[in-house]
């Protein structure tokens, strides 16, 4: 019975519903929205699209841990990338907890040079 529950608990932290779920909390946390993307013509795009403040927006696929994107996925990453999109692989709770603080980083840059637009433009008014 223990090692059932300790196979419960160790997918709980590795599976791709449960990274899902933690992207989509944090996310929220930081005041955006993670949509889910789904086009049943076009396979192989990214499950997530990360919408942030100050226009910061990320595609996110996730996979259990150590899982890695398949053929197509990756043609579909590079793509994006190609149209100058930001693509990212998460596998784990802890890459997200990483790549929050990027974001936040990108945040905080996007709403600095916001800000100093938005002061340049009074000056010239002046």
């Amino acid at each position: 019975m223990k090692k059932s529950i300790e196979n419960i608990v160790h997918h709980s932290e590795v599976s791709e519903k449960e990274i899902e779920k933690y992207l989509v909390k944090q996310v929220r946390a930081m005041g955006g929205i993670c949509l889910k993307y789904s086009n049943a013509n076009m396979v192989g795009y990214p499950d997530r699209v990360a919408i942030l403040p100050f226009g910061v927006t990320v595609w996110v696929e996730l996979k259990s841990r150590g899982k890695k994107p398949t053929k197509i996925q990756v043609l579909r990453h590079e793509e994006l990338k190609d149209l100058g999109h930001h693509v990212i692989v998460l596998d784990s709770k802890p890459k997200i907890d990483q790549m929050v603080t990027i974001w936040g980083c990108l945040i905080e840059a996007a709403r600095l040079s916001a800000g100093s637009a938005g002061t340049a433009g009074k000056e010239e008014a002046r």
